[in-house]
């Protein structure tokens, strides 16, 4: 990360438009990637969250106060490059989906998952095309590869910007399915990361809060909202 070991130097952030997308400008330079690459948005929405994360630096340049753009550097300069590798990696998860999984007991447990996970998989058959079956246990079971190949093809027409966020839509909660439902709004982004934390919720409930693993869980929640949020600024993905 010695790319971002940076003192302020600039005065004004501002936004150009181009061509091919929108540009942020310190002092009217371009900013550019950890590769060297411009950062180019796609949307101006994008630049402005992202000019508004140089704008609010004081002193050294704080990374984990810029989300957006290591968003919008990972799309660039590690998503782009190997687009259908990431992409076929998310898909892969539909495969052995986290709703899909089921406890066979106890009864409540049973009933909790089904009530929250089975308007999910609902949805996605009417709106993916795709019906992925519950299992019972934890061993792999293949699902439909019909399902599975409506899945993968949404996937692979993300573009960048859009697969970088929902890499960490999919990955954040283990499941395909609510990483499609979060980039369509199916349900509030809230909502949907609740449903994704079924099972530890139970676990909490009958044995306790772990802080460490709630400190643990709620850094991934704002992940997921960030993932969320980029996923959105970087405009209408065309898949969904």
């Amino acid at each position: 990360m010695s790319e971002w070991a940076m003192k302020r130097f600039w005065t004004n952030v501002t936004v150009e438009g181009a061509k091919d997308g929108h540009r942020v400008l310190l002092d009217g330079r371009r900013v550019k990637t950890p590769a060297k690459t411009d950062l180019v948005l796609p949307t101006e929405g994008l630049a402005q969250a992202v000019a508004g994360e140089w704008a609010a630096q004081e002193g050294k340049v704080d990374p984990m106060s810029m989300p957006c753009t290591r968003s919008a550097n990972s799309a660039i300069d590690r998503v782009a490059p190997q687009r259908t590798e990431v992409a076929a990696m998310l898909a892969a998860y539909g495969d052995s989906d986290l709703l899909c999984y089921r406890a066979d007991a106890p009864e409540e447990l049973i009933a909790r998952q089904a009530g929250h996970w089975d308007p999910v998989l609902d949805w996605a058959e009417e709106a993916l095309d795709a019906r992925l079956e519950t299992r019972t246990g934890v061993m792999h079971v293949p699902q439909d590869g019909t399902a599975l190949a409506a899945l993968e093809r949404r996937v692979h027409d993300f573009g960048p910007f859009h697969l970088a966020a929902f890499h960490d839509l999919v990955g954040l909660t283990g499941s395909l399915v609510l990483g499609f439902a979060a980039a369509s709004d199916w349900r509030r982004a809230e909502e949907i990361w609740t449903l994704s934390r079924v099972d530890e919720d139970w676990q909490a409930e009958q044995w306790g809060v772990d802080e460490e693993a709630a400190e643990l869980a709620e850094r991934k929640r704002q992940e997921f909202l960030h993932a969320k949020r980029f996923f959105d600024l970087a405009g209408p993905s065309g898949v969904i």
